[in-house]
Parts: structure tokens; sequence; C-alpha cells
């Protein structure tokens, strides 16, 4: 179990944060989780700190987060203490476009030698951050490949096969 929760990191939909930890005590608390070194905790927090953009609210209660803010905390928390296998369940949702985007660079930056599992409803999301992606309906999975793989089967926008007039 112990191996487990040091390999493991986990966002789920809705963020559960404890209202009245700082984001750098709710980073403390999942580094002993985790297990990271006593110390080598300060230099984790910091660094994933300075990579989300979130330095200046180290010291502000989680429910003083915006909600995008919210998100990038549980992010965070996933990825700390090098999780090896990260799952991610929506992990932009409420965050406005700017945000996604930026969220978007910093996962491509922190997925080298990580299994990251993300569900989104956004295409454009999958597209940029998915190695594979499968797509799911009614629970069943539908396809699955990468998005060339996608694009060559399906075509590049969901609209195409109505743009055909052979069809």
């Amino acid at each position: 179990m112990v191996q487990v929760r040091k390999s493991l990191g986990l966002c789920p939909q809705d963020d559960i944060l404890f209202h009245h930890l700082t984001v750098s005590e709710h980073l403390y608390f999942y580094c002993v989780i985790k297990g990271v070194p006593p110390k080598t905790r300060s230099k984790e927090i910091n660094k994933m700190l300075l990579s989300f953009d979130l330095i200046e609210k180290r010291d502000a209660l989680s429910k003083s987060l915006s909600g995008g803010m919210k998100r990038k905390l549980s992010i965070i928390i996933a990825l700390i203490g090098d999780s090896k296998v990260v799952i991610l369940d929506e992990p932009t949702s409420g965050m406005d476009p700017v945000s996604r985007r930026f969220t978007w660079d910093v996962l491509q930056k922190h997925k080298e030698n990580r299994t990251i599992l993300l569900t989104t409803h956004h295409m454009d999301e999958a597209d940029v951050l998915g190695d594979r992606i499968a797509i799911m309906a009614k629970g069943t999975l539908q396809c699955c490949g990468s998005t060339i793989f996608l694009k060559k089967v399906y075509g590049l926008s969901p609209f195409d096969h109505c743009l055909d007039a052979n069809a």
C-alpha cells in the first residue's frame, strides 16, 4: 500500500480540498502522504508552485482561490512527489481558455516518465495532451488510437462526414 501511495496521483473531477489549509499546507500534507523525504519537501513544493504559477498564492487559504486555481492545486496534488501513475478527471473543467491552455503546457512538461490517464469532454484537449485517445459512449469503448489514426479514420472535424456530397 505504501508503494501505491507513493506512485499514484489523483485529481478527481470535483476538488477535494481542505478549506482551512493554505496552498502550501495542502502540498506539504500530500508530500508527507507520498513519502517525499523531509529535506526535499520545500524544494518540491516550490518547484510545483512555480511551474503552475501559484507561488504568490502559497499562503492563501484554499477556500479563497478561484475555481481555476483550485483545479491547478488539485492537479499539483496529483503530480507532487513524482507520481508515476496520474489520473486526471476533467482537470481543466471550469477554467477559462487562457488557464486551460497554460495548464496543457504545464502538463506537457510534467508527463515525462509518467503514465497519465486523463478524462475530458474536449477533443482539443485530448488532441494536445493524449498520445492515445479512447472514445467512450454510454460506458462502451467506441474507438481507440493515436490522434493521427482517429483523424485519418474519422476526419479532422466531427462535421467532416456531413460535408461529403457522396454520402
